[in-house]
């Protein structure tokens, strides 16, 4: 874990030497950070994520992947599709997986999201992955984020390995439900653990070096560790770098409980 400005701190760190980014960047809408101010001009917010992502692709190794968590607001729909014109130069885009947070299926809802009070604009329950790499055809291993398949049939009929159909482009993952602050760590911007799992599987690398440059209070690198990888985190805040270590210490102390 590092304390600092991520640009500053991958200047220092190898070229080539991350297999899988998975991170969730500040996303300029205004929200409440302990130390970073979510409200920067359009064009000085994207100049400097274009300097992070220039960054983020000298230390991945070619055949790397970068899972970008962002997204818009009500007023401002379009920032995550202009900072995608401006990463064009550096990467390709080899999917674009929708993260549905909650969804209604005929009068159930499942999930949850943050209400907008507002007489113009729908709930916002989704948000962007965008899984960028150098090339384009960086091979994934889609069945590990599989899903069986309800016609039973079709695994004999189409020759099927076994009972698992890749998940597409939309991955359900709901939060777990909290009821104040303090259980997001006093974060406003955190994701479930499961997503950065789900990333890293996809990838498919085994031990993989994990970085997340926004590593915010170490989801990221809680993931790496329960998918046997190893998670290098940023963060500019020094109370989140703490909580990080200590949710990861956490974690580690369970597991050997776990383990006997």
């Amino acid at each position: 874990m590092y304390h600092g400005d991520c640009v500053r701190v991958m200047s220092r760190m190898p070229r080539e030497s991350v297999d899988v980014v998975v991170t969730s960047p500040p996303y300029n809408i205004g929200l409440q950070y302990g130390t970073y101010k979510d409200r920067r001009a359009e064009e000085e917010y994207l100049d400097w994520m274009v300097a992070v992502a220039t960054g983020i692709k000298r230390v991945m190794r070619p055949d790397a992947s970068f899972f970008l968590n962002i997204t818009g607001s009500s007023v401002m729909p379009w920032l995550p599709f202009e900072l995608l014109v401006r990463l064009r130069p550096l990467f390709r885009l080899q999917n674009h997986i929708t993260w549905i947070k909650s969804i209604s299926i005929g009068d159930d809802s499942v999930g949850h999201f943050k209400p907008i009070r507002s007489d113009r604009f729908l709930h916002r329950n989704h948000e962007h992955i965008f899984h960028l790499t150098g090339t384009g055809n960086v091979p994934l291993k889609r069945l590990s984020v599989g899903v069986p398949f309800k016609d039973k049939t079709n695994i004999s009929r189409r020759n099927h390995a076994q009972d698992l159909r890749c998940r597409g482009d939309s991955w359900f993952i709901p939060y777990e439900t909290v009821h104040d602050r303090s259980q997001k760590f006093h974060h406003p911007g955190t994701f479930p653990v499961m997503l950065p799992r789900m990333c890293i599987r996809l990838h498919g690398v085994h031990a993989p070096v994990v970085l997340d440059p926004f590593m915010g209070t170490g989801t990221t690198l809680l993931a790496a560790d329960a998918e046997g990888g190893r998670g290098l985190g940023i963060d500019l805040d020094p109370r989140y770098v703490a909580i990080a270590r200590q949710r990861l210490q956490g974690a580690r102390k369970a597991a050997r409980a776990a383990a006997g």
